[in-house]
């Protein structure tokens, strides 16, 4: 199992032998505690979301869950944050003053990802439905046990200080923290820290690899016509999406390197007797500084204006997601790192490592040799950061000190935003990985509100270092709105199916319990 409280308090010893650190150290056996009692709660909250499976502005479950769980505990909830009905924020003081210290994690699912929890091959829960196939089922179940902890010691010892709980909306769309950021949620805070699941216990400091990226769909608009009587009448808004599209693919070659690129022609008509009267053609634009991503927005915008010519119709754009690029505390990330080394990877019993082993032979990953038992290095950023993917912490983390810490609840090798990635997150595996990660967060929370010099430092960097020549550059516009729309038809035709699923637990003491699911089953399958 994860160390223990008393398993802590050694490793932090050793660590930290100064007595200058000696009530830090209480305080962090303490929470560690604290996290421990509730291994329970972490549990329920963890399986309760995987079995909502909702996908990005549609996490309605989840958002009703989560608040009422928190306002049970204390927090205040404040909802409807941004314009987006599933933007919340909780928030907790205890005294006069103190820190103020954020705490996020992403709520929303993958489309198509649907799968039985527990089971190493591909078996929909409900056929072609959304599911956690990232694992954002698990981050608010780390952070609020965290959090509790860290309240019941900050009650106990009388130590002033604010704890704020918000969640990542629609991650996978990049839709909602550059809208927190814009609506002022950080503007009071002194450190944020984000969670995500990985199968790794890790933190990072610096710019890591990753982009910064823009959500924008093109619309375009021409006039129907009888596509076989009379198509000299129309002007097909899909030839101008078309166009777009060429006219991206000529324009690939003479791009960065380091960019990347997609689309999906999100509407492209009503049927193929009717010349098309509107058409939309939706992109992500990636790239490796905010200058870089403004250029590459520029660039798509020439298209279109182009496409738009050379078609006789007219075109508009929408953005619909940002994420700048990400940069992360170094003082923040080193005393995590010490919280980390302190607790270390949960100790897998023989069934978590030969469940993980059969999951990776089904879905041919590029691990084999299940689950790690070493902890990652820690070190300096990249030189050169690699292009990847976009989260918009990235947005939160030019805003204040922030650093995300990675919990191992899932498998390694696997090929992520798939179903293979929702199989293990309703199994011992994520139960153990969270509560690790649950007492990373609350030690490194009690850092943040018992170190004066550590928030200073972080300050430092932030001001001194992170933002001394480049400063935050939002890609939203005052009149962009969140598309509150996207994902409700799939949600709609799904939710009823799905809620049949939804976990119970005042009935089952786990999700796999409910679903009768044995553990492990180690049956190879149809992987697919």
């Amino acid at each position: 199992m994860i160390r223990s409280a008393i398993a802590v308090a050694g490793a932090l010893a050793l660590a930290f032998p100064a007595a200058s650190q000696a009530a830090p150290q209480g305080a962090k056996t303490q929470v560690v505690r604290g996290v421990e009692a509730r291994a329970k709660l972490s549990q329920v909250i963890n399986d309760q979301l995987f079995s909502y499976a909702e996908i990005g502005f549609q996490e309605h479950e989840t958002e009703r869950y989560l608040t009422a769980l928190l306002e049970k505990h204390g927090f205040a909830v404040e909802r409807n944050i941004a314009g987006l009905p599933t933007g919340w924020v909780a928030r907790w003081t205890n005294g006069t003053g103190g820190p103020v210290i954020a705490l996020g994690s992403d709520i929303d699912g993958i489309p198509k990802a649907s799968q039985t929890p527990g089971i190493p091959w591909h078996q929909p829960m409900v056929d072609g439905a959304p599911g956690h196939g990232e694992g954002h089922n698990s981050g608010q179940a780390m952070n609020i046990v965290a959090a509790l902890a860290v309240k019941d010691w900050m009650v106990r010892t009388n130590t002033a200080g604010t704890l704020v709980i918000w969640p990542g909306v629609a991650e996978e769309l990049l839709g909602g923290k550059a809208r927190f950021v814009r609506a002022g949620v950080f503007k009071d805070v002194d450190a944020a820290l984000f969670s995500h699941v990985s199968s790794q216990l890790a933190t990072a400091w610096g710019q890591p690899n990753g982009t910064g990226m823009v959500s924008v769909e093109y619309t375009f608009e021409g006039e129907s016509a009888h596509a076989a009587a009379a198509p000299w009448r129309g002007r097909s808004a899909l030839d101008g999406v078309i166009a777009m599209a060429d006219g991206w693919e000529m324009r690939r070659e003479h791009l960065r390197p380091e960019q990347r690129s997609h689309y999906v022609i999100s509407e492209g008509g009503d049927q193929p007797n009717v010349v098309p009267s509107e058409a939309k053609i939706w992109f992500y634009l990636r790239e490796m500084n905010f200058d870089a991503v403004e250029k590459m927005l520029a660039t798509a915008d020439a298209i279109a204006d182009g496409a738009a010519k050379m078609t006789s119709t007219t075109v508009s754009r929408r953005i619909l997601g940002v994420a700048a690029t990400q940069h992360f505390n170094r003082p923040m990330a080193e005393a995590a790192q010490a919280n980390i080394v302190a607790v270390g990877l949960p100790e897998w019993d023989a069934d978590d490592q030969a469940f993980a082993r059969a999951v990776q032979a089904n879905v041919d990953a590029t691990v084999t040799t299940g689950l790690p038992t070493k902890l990652a290095a820690f070190g300096p950023p990249p030189k050169e950061p690699k292009s990847a993917g976009s989260d918009d912490i990235g947005d939160v983390s030019w805003t204040v000190p922030t650093i995300t810490i990675r919990y191992p609840a899932n498998i390694p090798g696997l090929p992520g935003h798939n179903w293979a990635n929702a199989i293990a997150m309703a199994t011992p595996i994520a139960h153990k990985g969270v509560q690790a990660g649950a007492k990373v967060m609350a030690m490194t929370v009690v850092d943040l509100l018992t170190k004066p010099k550590l928030l200073a430092d972080a300050k430092r960097y932030f001001r001194e270092v992170q933002t001394k020549d480049q400063h935050y550059v939002s890609m939203l516009a005052t009149d962009d709105t969140p598309p509150t729309w996207l994902n409700a038809e799939t949600m709609a035709r799904y939710k009823p199916e799905l809620v049949k699923h939804y976990y119970d637990p005042q009935h089952y003491g786990s999700y796999l319990e409910q679903l009768g699911v044995q553990w492990p089953t180690l049956t190879k399958g149809p992987a697919k």
